[in-house]
């Protein structure tokens, strides 16, 4: 993983649509019998914080061969989000252990961009978030336009940021 690896934390109102947007992104990274790739994927999570307050985390298994030391961070975080410090390095442990702090380090996410997606998520709202590489911006455009969601908080520069979420919104032009 680079230092200049791309958090994402964005934001759905039901959990069907952010599960897609999941699906659609492991796709562009992982897709069965696909012999290129488009996204270099490190983790992805749904966090869904429920009415009462509480938080669940859905993390999809990642393909066989893919590095268990950069599929954590993601977890991590969520973990740091969810709940008291103590509680969220235990999920850290569980989902990777301390190289995780390591990592978040290495890519410039502070506790402020963790506390900031904690105070973001709203009760009965989900969100995605991503941990990503380079990949071809062109295809991953194409394929995330209409998917929907709001960038909630994001570490990449604001243009890009801005770019993503207009995609994310725009009416898809094509049918996959």
């Amino acid at each position: 993983m680079t230092a200049n690896a791309h958090l994402w934390a964005i934001g759905y109102e039901d959990v069907a649509r952010a599960e897609a947007a999941r699906d659609k992104i492991t796709n562009l990274a992982w897709g069965i019998g696909r012999a290129d790739r488009y996204l270099l994927l490190y983790d992805v999570a749904v966090v869904v914080r429920h009415s009462d307050g509480s938080f669940t985390v859905d993390r999809q298994p990642f393909p066989v061969g893919a590095s268990l030391v950069t599929l954590t961070l993601v977890g991590f975080l969520a973990g740091l989000a969810l709940a008291a410090p103590l509680a969220g390095a235990a999920v850290g442990a569980l989902l990777g252990g301390a190289v995780t702090t390591a990592m978040a380090a290495k890519t410039g996410i502070s506790d402020d961009f963790v506390r900031d997606v904690e105070n973001l998520i709203q009760p009965g709202t989900c969100t995605l978030f991503i941990l990503d590489d380079s990949g071809d911006m062109e295809t991953i455009l194409h394929a995330i336009q209409g998917l929907g969601g709001t960038v909630l908080k994001t570490n990449v520069d604001p243009k890009q940021a801005k770019l993503i979420q207009s995609t994310l919104t725009a009416v898809p032009t094509h049918q996959t």
